[in-house]
């Protein structure tokens, strides 16, 4: 069974390059307009609008009073707001006592604080229209932790409590809420990696693929099928959890 998502709004976040581009493309394929959301206007987020026959979206998610605004525009020119994916992240990595302390809070702000403030904006929108879907992207190391890596990891499982709490409390209105907590996949994010291991972009999808069971890196296309799956409104039984795409590192513990 094929996802319609033909008369949807959807808003992705991040969406400029890597897998919140993806999430784009395949969420448009499905039927939905898409919204893509970058912190500032591009000529990648402005082509990625065109490619899709959907809009942009900019602005700071770290920002509720943008939140708000983000929302409100993507309503005004879509003519709703059904489905949100939570896509926006910022990492950097260095041993817990050489982490700068206003980086570590820009990390947990961005990624935990900037889907609060979304969810927030989103939601008088979806209860509008009696039904929702939110996919938040969190990650395996939100589930496994990972040596420098505090703040992000934190902030990844703290996206992972935030949705198993808005799943109990959002699912009597029909407003789904869901995960996907990606393994290691092939995004830029990777080259942060790298340059904290000192080594060059291959040798890093090297190293994460000899621990993998599948024995490689994930693809952000494999990662906007799950997203593809939750945000379909035939499907409402999976509610709070956890989607792990990561070729079977982590087998799902969460």
């Amino acid at each position: 069974m094929s996802t319609d998502l033909h008369g949807r709004v959807a808003l992705v976040t991040g969406a400029a390059q890597g897998m919140g581009a993806a999430h784009a493309r395949r969420l448009a394929a499905a039927g939905a307009t898409v919204a893509v959301n970058d912190i500032r206007d591009s000529a990648e987020l402005t082509a990625l609008a065109d490619e899709i026959g959907g809009l942009t979206a900019a602005g700071d998610v770290c920002d509720p009073g943008e939140c708000v605004r983000i929302a409100a525009d993507v309503t005004r020119a879509a003519g709703s707001l059904d489905i949100l994916v939570a896509n926006h992240a910022y990492m950097t990595m260095a041993p817990l006592l050489d982490h700068d302390d206003a980086d570590w809070w820009k990390v947990v702000d961005t990624n935990l604080g900037g889907t609060f403030f979304l969810v927030q904006a989103a939601l008088p929108y979806m209860r509008d229209r009696g039904a929702g879907r939110i996919v938040v992207i969190a990650s395996e190391w939100g589930i496994t932790g990972w040596p420098e890596a505090t703040a992000y990891a934190a902030a990844k499982s703290g996206l992972i409590s935030l949705v198993k709490t808005l799943g109990r409390e959002l699912a009597a209105e029909h407003i789904i809420v869901n995960a996907v907590a990606p393994g290691v996949t092939d995004t830029p994010q990777l080259q942060v990696d790298a340059e904290a291991a000192n080594v060059d972009l291959d040798a890093i999808h090297r190293y994460y693929a000899s621990s993998i069971p599948l024995g490689r890196i994930g693809f952000p296309e494999e990662i906007s099928a799950a997203v593809e799956l939750l945000t379909d409104f035939a499907v409402e039984a999976i509610v709070g959890q956890v989607i792990s795409c990561n070729g079977g590192s982590t087998r799902s513990r969460a």
